[in-house]
């Protein structure tokens, strides 16, 4: 997988966006945060059952001063805020979902974007996995349950155990791997996410069905 997917539009064969509508009894809140070029607007843009928000800006030569773009070569766009998308687990409760920007200077939006996160993704490029560490280590400092998510690159790949180890993971935290580009696996994430957040609340209130449209 390019690093420049980041950029991608959604394809001509994507399902229907439908229109956001009223709102649901339980509004479900997901981070997905990582590193610099990760897939982060990729994934929600390939999941999110609305038109996604996002605040990706044109990168210029006067931002490859400020961020290492050594690893992302032809990424063209950049999030400067947060992306916003949406997907419904049933008729009552839906998951809203926040890409979180990358780069070390937007890194103060994340402690405001983990308030009252129910749950987030860390998406990790197992090439450059040091630019994880960040992510976990906020996750961990708010409390915040996360799963981990290897976004296929097309590298060489990793034994579970190689990463786990490289990350210093927690064994109770759920280690996937997947393709933000693709929709089928992206929800596959986020059901992984929702199992975990099912056993780490340990309520029936926190217990959202396990369907996507």
């Amino acid at each position: 997988m390019d690093s420049a997917i980041s950029d991608a539009r959604t394809p001509a064969s994507a399902p229907a966006r439908t229109p956001l509508g009223a709102a649901a009894d339980n509004g479900l809140k997901i981070v997905v945060v990582g590193g610099f070029g990760v897939g982060k607007t990729t994934m929600v843009r390939s999941v999110s059952e609305i038109r996604p928000l996002n605040t990706e800006e044109t990168m210029t030569q006067a931002g490859e001063a400020v961020d290492d773009i050594s690893e992302v070569r032809g990424k063209s766009a950049t999030t400067v805020a947060f992306d916003f998308g949406r997907i419904s687990l049933d008729a009552r409760n839906v998951l809203y979902l926040f890409g979180a920007p990358g780069q070390e200077r937007f890194w103060f939006l994340w402690d405001r974007l983990f308030s009252g996160t129910l749950g987030a993704v860390v998406l990790v490029d197992t090439r450059r996995i040091d630019d994880s560490w960040y992510a976990i280590d906020r996750l961990e400092h708010h409390g915040t349950p996360f799963i981990v998510a290897c976004n296929d690159f097309g590298g060489p790949e990793h034994p579970p155990e190689a990463v786990r180890e490289a990350l210093d993971l927690d064994p109770r935290v759920p280690l996937v791997s997947c393709d933000a580009r693709s929709r089928e696996s992206s929800k596959q994430v986020l059901i992984t996410l929702v199992e975990h957040l099912q056993a780490h609340y340990a309520g029936p209130a926190a217990r959202p069905r396990q369907e996507f449209a």
